[in-house]
């Protein structure tokens, strides 16, 4: 009978995994929740602060509570081959049975024409889809373009549906190629205008295809703060999502200033919380600088500086 072939073929290669185990691809099962694959959050040892300790194994402060603990890694326009970058990165994690967390940062023009991302809207759909590529069904956690939502008001109104384009494509092509990542879309902070304009807006980039929106990132408002925020974003939503707060730098909360301010202090550890908060993240590593101002006015967005990491450390 020709149709017990398939059921036949079925019942061996049920037995030989059974014997043998799984071929290893390298790929996690698609379960949708990226927390049930893995067994704690990925430490990047191509982060800044890892390097730092590699060079000054004399600083244990900052190795043990800096360096050890795991923060995002941010990819944009410096990221060069992007999907080779991103395949490597999650791989590593995978292999290590730990869950990344990535930041995309290239939307044409960036937050408010701070310049640099990705040429046109076409060059920034091919990069997304190439970081989407790169993680394919390796569990992963993606915050979508920091700001592009909260800074809308930077552009003009005529620019605005372009921009919440892009982040709507971007949304659509992780929702269908990527299982096992939870993505979401940033949402600004406590100062990002009203609640209800920023859930508009989420709404109108598929917010409702990802996992939720993101608050805080890079930022220091703190934890309590955030969720009083994400409460009311949720309430103008509806329900029916999650959200992340970044908690890297936000143990004494604001004083006002994004970009190096004194006497900021390191946040709690990332960690799963309790819904509808799914994780505390650390989207920025402590110690990496906002741009050259404040304590550091000479130090580049991005470069590592242990004076800012031991500031954050001593919360002075």
């Amino acid at each position: 009978m020709p149709t017990t072939r398939p059921v036949v073929a079925f019942l061996v290669l049920t037995a030989a995994l059974l014997v043998f185990g799984r071929p290893d691809s390298g790929l996690a099962e698609a379960t949708g929740d990226p927390l049930k694959l893995t067994t704690g959050f990925y430490v990047d040892p191509a982060s800044p602060a890892v390097a730092y300790v590699r060079r000054h194994p004399e600083d244990t402060e900052l190795a043990s509570k800096i360096a050890a603990q795991a923060s995002a890694r941010w990819v944009g326009a410096w990221s060069g081959d992007v999907k080779t970058g991103v395949t490597a990165y999650t791989t590593a994690a995978d292999t290590a049975d730990k869950l990344p967390v990535l930041v995309t940062d290239n939307l044409p023009g960036r937050q408010c024409g701070t310049g640099g991302g990705a040429a046109t809207d076409a060059a920034y759909r091919t990069w997304i889809a190439a970081v989407s590529a790169g993680i394919g069904t390796r569990p992963a956690v993606v915050v979508l373009e920091p700001d592009a939502l909260a800074r809308l008001d930077c552009y003009p109104t005529p620019e605005w549906d372009g921009r919440i384009a892009l982040l709507k494509y971007a949304v659509g092509v992780f929702a269908a190629k990527n299982p096992n990542t939870w993505t979401y879309l940033d949402a600004g902070n406590v100062t990002s205008g009203d609640a209800k304009e920023m859930a508009r807006r989420l709404r109108l980039a598929d917010i409702g295809k990802v996992r939720g929106f993101a608050l805080n990132t890079a930022n220091y408002f703190t934890t309590e703060q955030s969720v009083s925020r994400g409460t009311e974003i949720l309430q103008a939503l509806g329900g029916g999502t999650h959200y992340v707060i970044d908690t890297s730098r936000n143990g004494n909360g604001s004083d006002g200033s994004s970009c190096n301010p004194p006497a900021r202090k390191l946040g709690t550890p990332p960690a799963r919380t309790s819904a509808p908060v799914d994780l505390h993240l650390w989207l920025r590593t402590p110690g990496e600088s906002d741009g050259p101002c404040g304590l550091t006015p000479d130090l580049p967005t991005r470069t590592f500086s242990p004076v800012l990491a031991h500031h954050l450390i001593s919360g002075t």
